[in-house]
C-alpha cells in the first residue's frame, strides 16, 4: 500500500535545499522533547501516540453504539465547535457522496451540525427539519459551558424531548465530554445519557482520532478502524527514530519555517477535489489556533480550485508575494467519465474529446502550480493515493506531528490557546453574564466615548 507524499521541490527557487537542511540538527531536536514529553504544552500529547494506543474495547463500543443509532435514525445533528465538531466533518465530507443530501435511500444517517454558529435563523431552521425527521444528538463539550454548543444543545434538548417520550429523549442523546467534571458530565450522570470521555491530555484542535470525531464518523458509516490504521502509519513514519530526509512531517516543518523567515507570512492550502473543502476548514484551526501566538505566526488560508482560481487565482499570481502555496492533490478519483465528442463543436471543446474529466483536472493543477512557481509563489505538494479512511488518517495525523514540530520551531506553545478568551470575556459582559459586572460597566463606558466622537 502507497503511502502519501511530500514533494518540496517547488520551494528550492526561494529558499534553498541548504537553508532547509539547516533546521535539521534543530527539528530532530524538537520530535524528541515532543516524544519524551519535556516542552511546552507537554500536558496535551495525547494525540502523539493515539493511533497505536487506543484500546480495542474503545473501538467496539464506539462501533456498537454507531451500529445501534445508524438502525434508529435518519439524521445525526453533531453540536460541537472549534475541533469538537471540525476534524468529524472534514473526514465525513471526504469520504461522502457529494449529493448525499439528496439520495432518497441513503444507507446512513445524513450528518447535520449545530453549535458551531449562534445563528438564530440557521437554529430555527434546523429545528424545522428536525421536525420531520428521526434523529439523535451528539453533543461534544469538555465543561458543556460553551456558549455556542450550548445554546444550541439546549434548544435541541427540549425539541427532542417534546418529540419524543424523556426516556426515549435519553436514548437518542449521547454526551463527549470531561470524564470527571463540567456541567456536561453533570448533566449526563443524572439523565443517564451514553457517554464518551475527552482525554484531558488532547486538545480540541488534535481530537479528531479520539471518540469526538471517531463516534460520528462511525454514524456516518464510515470504517474507523481503517482511518486509525492509516494514522498509526504515519505515527511510525514520523516517529522519533526516522531520519529527517524520509519524515514528511518534519520536511514540511522545516520548509514552511524557512518560507517564513524568507518572508513568506501566509500559507495556502488548495485543493482539487470539492470533498476536501471541510479539511482545509479542519487544518486551518489547527495551524492557526497553535501557531497564532506572542505576535508570531504563518497565516493560514485555503481555496477551493479550480473554481476559486476564477476568484482568488488573480491575487496568488500578482498580488503580495508574502504567500506560498501548499496543494493537496488526490492521485485516484472514485469514478471515471470522459468528456463526449459533439458534432457542432461550437464551444471548441472537441480537442478534449474522450480525455477524462480528471486528466483536464489534473492538467489545470500542473498548470497552476507552474504558473504560480513563475509568478512567485512557492509550492509544496502533498499526493494523497486516493481519497479512503486510511488515507485520511495518515493526513491527520501527518498534519497535527508537523503543526507541533512547526510550532516549536517558531517558539510557541502550539498547545494552548490564550487569545480565544478574549473575544469571550466581551461578550459575556456585553450580555451581562453574572460575575462579569465591572467588565460589562468598562466596556459600555468604552462603547459610549466611542460613539460620542
Amino acid at each position: 500500500m502507497e503511502n502519501l507524499k511530500l514533494n518540496i521541490e517547488k520551494v528550492f527557487d526561494f529558499v534553498s535545499k541548504e537553508n532547509i537542511e539547516k533546521y535539521k540538527e534543530e527539528i530532530i531536536n524538537h520530535i524528541s522533547v515532543l516524544h519524551n514529553k519535556t516542552g511546552p504544552g507537554n500536558k496535551f500529547l495525547g494525540w502523539l501516540n493515539l493511533p497505536s494506543s487506543i484500546k480495542s474495547d474503545e473501538i467496539k463500543k464506539i462501533e456498537e453504539t454507531a451500529e445501534f443509532l445508524r438502525n434508529k435514525i435518519e439524521v445525526l445533528v453533531v453540536i460541537g465547535i472549534g475541533g469538537s465538531y471540525l476534524g468529524a466533518r472534514a473526514v465525513i465530507e471526504a469520504l461522502s457522496h457529494n449529493f448525499v443530501h439528496l439520495i432518497k435511500k441513503p444507507a446512513n444517517p445524513l450528518i447535520l451540525y449545530a453549535g458551531q454558529n449562534i445563528n438564530e435563523d440557521y437554529l430555527f431552521e434546523i429545528l424545522q427539519i428536525l421536525d420531520e425527521k428521526s434523529y439523535a444528538i451528539i453533543v461534544i463539550s469538555k465543561s458543556g459551558t460553551t456558549t455556542e454548543p450550548a445554546v444550541a444543545f439546549r434548544l435541541l434538548k427540549k425539541h427532542i424531548e417534546k418529540k419524543y417520550s424523556k426516556p426515549e429523549a435519553k436514548k437518542r442523546i449521547i454526551a463527549i465530554t470531561d470524564a470527571k467534571k463540567g456541567a456536561l458530565r453533570e448533566l449526563s450522570i443524572k439523565e443517564g445519557y451514553e457517554t464518551f470521555c475527552i482525554p484531558d491530555d488532547v486538545r480540541g484542535r488534535y481530537s479528531v482520532l479520539t471518540p469526538v470525531g471517531l463516534i460520528p464518523i462511525a454514524i456516518a458509516g464510515f470504517d474507523i478502524r481503517q482511518l486509525l490504521e492509516g494514522a498509526k502509519q504515519m505515527e511510525i513514519i514520523t516517529g522519533e527514530k526516522s531520519n529527517f530526509e524520509d519524515n514528511p512531517a518534519a520536511l514540511y516543518a522545516a520548509a514552511r519555517n524557512a518560507l517564513y523567515k524568507n518572508g513568506k507570512l501566509t500559507e495556502i492550502l488548495a485543493n482539487y477535489n470539492h470533498r476536501l473543502r471541510y479539511f482545509t476548514e479542519w487544518w486551518k484551526q489547527l495551524f492557526g489556533e497553535s501557531e497564532g501566538k506572542e505576535n508570531k505566526g504563518i497565516f493560514p488560508a485555503s481555496v477551493n480550485y479550480t473554481t476559486d482560481l476564477h476568484s482568488m487565482g488573480q491575487y496568488i499570481q500578482e498580488g503580495e508575494r508574502n504567500i506560498f502555496e501548499v496543494v493537496l492533490s488526490v492521485k485516484k478519483t472514485k469514478h471515471n467519465l470522459s468528456i463526449p465528442a459533439d458534432p457542432d463543436n461550437l464551444d471548441y471543446l472537441n480537442y478534449l474529446a474522450g480525455k477524462r474529466i480528471d486528466e483536464v483536472n489534473r492538467m489545470a493543477e500542473l498548470g497552476t502550480m507552474l504558473a504560480h512557481v513563475d509568478g512567485g509563489v512557492p509550492n509544496i505538494k502533498i499526493e494523497i493515493p486516493e481519497l479512503n479512511e486510511f488515507y485520511l488518517g495518515q493526513i491527520i495525523y501527518f498534519f497535527e506531528k508537523a503543526c507541533a514540530i512547526s510550532g516549536y520551531v517558531l517558539g510557541v506553545n502550539p498547545f494552548n490557546q490564550p487569545g480565544v478568551e478574549a473575544y469571550k470575556r466581551n461578550m459575556f459582559a456585553l450580555l451581562k453574564k453574572p460575575g462579569f459586572e465591572e467588565e460589562t460597566s468598562k466596556l459600555m463606558s468604552k462603547i459610549q466615548n466611542q460613539g460620542s466622537k
